[in-house]
């Protein structure tokens, strides 16, 4: 019975431990930017950036420390924008995320949701979702982007939401999050 129990185990932490999220199928798609951050490269910044003076190092550091990772998917196809809408409504479904705020600015949504954490403004995800760019011109590089889709997880200060933004180049909506 031991063996059984154990056997049953060791094939569920695959499943627990180790799962996709539901927004990895973007990451393979040619009409889809992706950055991703996981935790190896996180702490690897973290070890390097212990070394540093800089209060403002020190400070992103400390925020960046308690991230498990970060995802960001961009799109200017406007079908894989519908297809992220219809995931991130599935999600939201699915997950134990509230709305935290939105924002509107003429046809431009942006939707903030979170997983509370153990601490009143700390959080254990962090997804946002921009929809409504219609090409919106972003940086030098004359790419166009739809559609938006960012997801935090780990131990993350709303407080300091603005210092993690800024030094990752993530979308400046993050910032309004901590308000």
């Amino acid at each position: 019975m031991k063996k059984l129990a154990v056997v049953f185990l060791i094939a569920l932490v695959p499943v627990f431990g180790f799962s996709q999220s539901i927004f990895d199928k973007y990451e393979d798609m040619d009409n889809v930017g992706s950055v991703i951050i996981n935790k190896g490269l996180i702490e690897l910044v973290s070890n390097i950036g212990d070394m540093s003076d800089d209060p403002e190092a020190k400070e992103f550091i400390e925020v960046a420390s308690g991230l498990n990772g970060v995802k960001v998917f961009m799109t200017e196809d406007s079908k894989v924008s519908l297809d992220m809408a219809k995931t991130v409504k599935k999600y939201l479904k699915s997950s134990k995320l509230e709305e935290l705020m939105r924002v509107k600015d003429k046809d431009v949504n942006v939707k903030f949701y979170v997983r509370e954490g153990k601490k009143k403004d700390h959080v254990t995800e962090l997804l946002m979702f921009v929809s409504g760019l219609e090409n919106t011109e972003i940086g030098n590089h004359g790419r166009k982007l739809e559609t938006v889709l960012v997801s935090l997880t780990g131990n993350i200060d709303l407080n300091k939401i603005g210092t993690l933004t800024n030094k990752m180049n993530l979308p400046k909506e993050l910032k309004d999050a901590g308000k």
